[in-house]
């Protein structure tokens, strides 16, 4: 895809993102909301909930109506028993930009949220004007040994035990030594968030909708979905793909895998670098989003076109990138496929 020129558009003042809800289903949707002009959706992974935007939030809504969602099962949404596949929550999300009166928006998605972003495409994609991958899951298997844990049946005994007194208090002080003595290595950028993130846990419906959540994509194997057999269909979509280069949760070389097999996508690798690298450097985050959303169109939905790709179907020759990232894309994809027979 080729770049145009960065357009110039007027910078508003905007205050902080408001907190709302809205019920739909009978469930209680907490968001986060600011700005006016063309929407922007920002989908947090698993355990997080919409604060953890809070580092670009308001400066995005400078110039677009920002919206940051709770997903179901997280931070002040409600917390039933109920669906918690990445299908389910990409429909979530239409739900609630449709009760906005919102009819398309630039999706970015932060790990999880990156596999609900990619679903939510595949979906909806009349609903997408553009693609921001940040650290996402769902490219392939590979994934943090310690969510593969958490997925077996005694993930779910392990964060009960959290609610005993003090006990999560003296787990977070241990990390706050831990991540001063480590300091600026892969596991040194990613403990603090990794701590907040626990913070939610101990409270039971936050923590099995978090079991739930998390074997609905992680087993003991690693992860369960993979996008890159449906990555074609993006073709007609601007992808950007964010990734921190010590990302210790999904690693760098899945950023390579997804540019490899999205065509026209262009990739930003954060050096230095973990899993949020929206945290790490905010200000490089913004102008990444900013200077793509400002030198790309949104596509217009063209139904005879995909109908045309599925049709098609995936394969080598939908695979872009150096030929050593297509061999292990290829391979990855022939992986996914033979363990699931």
């Amino acid at each position: 895809m080729t770049e145009r020129k960065r357009k110039l558009r007027p910078v508003r003042e905007v205050t902080a993102p408001s907190l709302q809800f809205r019920t739909i289903h009978g469930y209680k949707r907490a968001f986060r909301i600011a700005g006016s002009g063309p929407a922007i959706l920002l989908i947090h992974g698993i355990g997080d909930n919409s604060t953890t935007w809070t580092s670009v939030h308001a400066t995005l809504a400078q110039r677009f109506t920002v919206i940051a969602p709770d997903l179901l099962g997280h931070g002040k949404s409600d917390k039933p028993r109920a669906d918690y596949s990445v299908a389910a929550y990409a429909n979530g999300m239409r739900d609630l930009l449709s009760v906005l009166d919102i009819e398309r928006a630039t999706i970015i998605g932060h790990s999880l949220g990156g596999g609900v972003a990619m679903q939510f495409a595949y979906q909806f994609p009349q609903m997408v004007e553009r693609l921001i991958l940040v650290g996402a899951g769902g490219v392939t298997k590979d994934v943090n040994f310690v969510l593969r844990l958490a997925s077996l049946p005694m993930g779910t005994e392990a964060l009960a035990v959290l609610r005993l007194p003090l006990l999560l208090p003296a787990i977070q002080l241990v990390g706050k030594v831990v991540g001063q003595a480590v300091g600026t290595t892969r596991l040194g950028r990613d403990l603090p968030n990794m701590l907040r993130v626990l913070n939610d846990l101990p409270e039971p419906t936050a923590s099995a909708a978090f079991s739930r959540t998390l074997r609905a994509v992680v087993d003991w194997r690693g992860q369960i979905v993979t996008m890159l057999d449906r990555c074609y269909l993006t073709q007609a979509i601007p992808v950007q793909i964010i990734w921190g280069s010590h990302d210790v949760v999904v690693p760098v070389r899945h950023a390579e895998m997804a540019h490899a097999a999205m065509p026209g996508s262009r990739l930003e690798i954060f050096e230095g670098s973990g899993h949020f690298p929206f945290h790490d450097d905010p200000a490089r985050f913004i102008d990444v989003v900013l200077g793509f959303i400002d030198t790309t169109e949104p596509p217009e939905y063209d139904q005879a076109a995909l109908r045309e790709l599925l049709r098609t179907g995936g394969g080598e020759g939908t695979v872009a990138g150096p030929a050593d990232t297509r061999v292990a894309v290829l391979s990855a994809i022939g992986s996914d496929e033979r363990s699931a027979t």
